[in-house]
């Protein structure tokens, strides 16, 4: 889905994943100070958006998702995963509930996977399940945002701002109103500064939600019924994940960043020590300067020095050992 605005004067495409709209328009920290006022956009029309309707939606998806959706009120945004049945996350949703539908956006590309399972648990269910990326695109307002919302637009309020679930035919009319514009480094930069994981980023085949501190956010630990359950309850009752989330302030003296994907290791052991983990998201932040995320091994100390690759780096702790 390629977005129009990526006709907006300075937009740059964003690459991978993230292909189809902007990375950015020109000025990578004049836009994140402008989301952290409160100000502008993001264009997040890439992602999937996937609709349940149906007397059954709620009750239904209780059954399906990590989060406790049963009685969820109209209007309260909250967000779930779909486990394998050993507990590895497969799908990350952020999801509300208008009173008639429950609206999730979920990465791009991911959606018809995600259906495809749905479909698959359907059974005798009152409920349906749609693919309405093609005609409903997703806009993210920071936290503080005084733009007024399109009348009937759905809504996704947040701690970090709003996502608006808009017909794709209104976004260019939206975004003339609502300026200046953001890319998606400028959100990505606020992600990780907020500690906020994302799926395909953070997470690879093996990761479990208490990695990357999902639980409670994404993961009600009073409701069982759920394929991966089980993991999640034997993880939180009788022992601790194989790794955990870190933030990262990284050498700003170096002119690169480490990319996703750079190994980890002790600074005391030097460039050939023992991995223990890898750099999951890194950029530069307009305040912070370079940052990242990892995921490295839950019994590296909390005050140890590192290596993200060449780069010096110091940790915060965001997932308890």
């Amino acid at each position: 889905m390629k977005s129009p605005l990526l006709s907006l004067p300075g937009a740059v495409p964003a690459e991978g994943v993230d292909e189809g709209v902007a990375a950015h328009y020109g000025d990578l920290f004049r836009e994140q100070r402008a989301l952290a006022d409160g100000t502008g956009f993001v264009d997040l029309s890439h992602r999937g958006v996937v609709a349940v309707t149906g007397a059954d939606r709620l009750s239904w998806l209780h059954l399906l998702l990590t989060q406790h959706v049963s009685d969820l009120p109209a209007g309260e945004a909250t967000e779930a995963l779909v486990l394998s049945a050993n507990g590895h996350i497969e799908h990350a949703l952020y999801l509300v509930d208008d009173g008639t539908t429950v609206w999730a956006h979920v990465e791009p590309g991911t959606q018809e996977a995600l259906i495809a399972y749905l479909e698959s648990m359907k059974f005798f269910y009152r409920v349906e399940v749609a693919d309405r990326t093609a005609d409903t695109a997703v806009v993210h307002l920071p936290a503080g945002s005084i733009t007024a919302v399109p009348e009937g637009a759905v809504v996704r309020e947040t701690p970090y701002g709003r996502d608006l679930f808009l017909p794709r035919a209104e976004l260019e009319e939206f975004a003339a109103g609502s300026g200046p514009a953001a890319g998606l480094l400028a959100h990505e930069a606020l992600r990780v500064e907020q500690h906020r994981p994302r799926l395909g980023f953070e997470t690879d085949h093996r990761t479990i939600p208490h990695e990357l501190g999902w639980i409670g956010t994404a993961v009600h630990l009073q409701k069982g019924c759920y394929r991966g359950q089980e993991t999640v309850a034997r993880v939180q009752n009788l022992g601790k994940p194989p790794r955990r989330l870190v933030f990262l302030h990284l050498d700003g003296s170096d002119v690169h960043l480490p990319p996703p994907g750079t190994e980890i290791r002790l600074a005391d052991d030097g460039p050939d020590g023992r991995k223990i983990g890898l750099v999951t998201t890194s950029v530069r932040h307009h305040e912070l300067g370079p940052v990242a995320l990892a995921v490295i091994k839950r019994n590296v100390p909390t005050d140890a020095r590192l290596l993200a690759g060449d780069t010096a780096a110091a940790q915060e702790t965001v997932v308890e050992p």
